[in-house]
């Protein structure tokens, strides 16, 4: 299965085919509203409104998983984005990232893009949080923490996965390496 043959779910329970997205370069990502990486919701809409008129979408996927960091019913999510951080990205149901009810996206872009660790000044800290999330999650940890973020060529290729302690500047120069 290729990226562009999943779908997602808005809020309101519509589908959208991510084939929708076909020819554009993604960003997908698993965010949460309570989180110590919540503030990159500011870079994220900072890098959108820079690169969207090349070609480039953000596509945000809420989820709770992660130590109940998202409890907000979709609405509530949505307007604490758009308030907070004025995103204008596209943000879809909220769900599970890792277990058996896991979205097929996020398996498909972690077992294609696994887990090669945390960087940076809070990777021994991560790496403390990412085993528990093991621990629950079994065979099925593939996303470790809120904030993973994919970076989808064009074609649909997964290029790079980017653990939530990648600084922002490199996700945004692999964005524009991209356009």
């Amino acid at each position: 299965m290729a990226v562009y043959d999943h779908t997602a779910v808005k809020p309101d329970g519509t589908e959208v085919p991510l084939s929708d997205y076909a020819g554009k370069v993604l960003l997908i990502v698993n965010t949460a509203t309570g989180c110590g990486f919540t503030p990159q919701y500011e870079e994220l809409e900072a890098i959108y409104a820079k690169y969207r008129d090349q070609g480039f979408e953000i596509l945000d996927f809420p989820c709770n998983q992660f130590a109940n960091q998202a409890p907000e019913s979709d609405e509530e999510i949505h307007q604490f984005c758009t308030l907070k951080f004025g995103t204008e990205f596209p943000q879809f149901k909220k769900g599970d990232v890792n277990g058996d009810n896991a979205n097929p996206l996020f398996v498909e872009l972690a077992t294609t893009k696994p887990f090669q660790g945390f960087n940076g000044l809070k990777k021994i800290v991560m790496n403390k949080v990412a085993k528990s999330v093991d621990k629950e999650f079994g065979d099925k940890a593939y996303i470790k923490w809120n904030f993973t973020k994919f970076l989808v060529a064009r074609d649909g290729t997964i290029l790079e996965r980017f653990e939530p302690t990648v600084s922002m500047g490199d996700v945004e120069k692999a964005v524009a390496a991209q356009l």
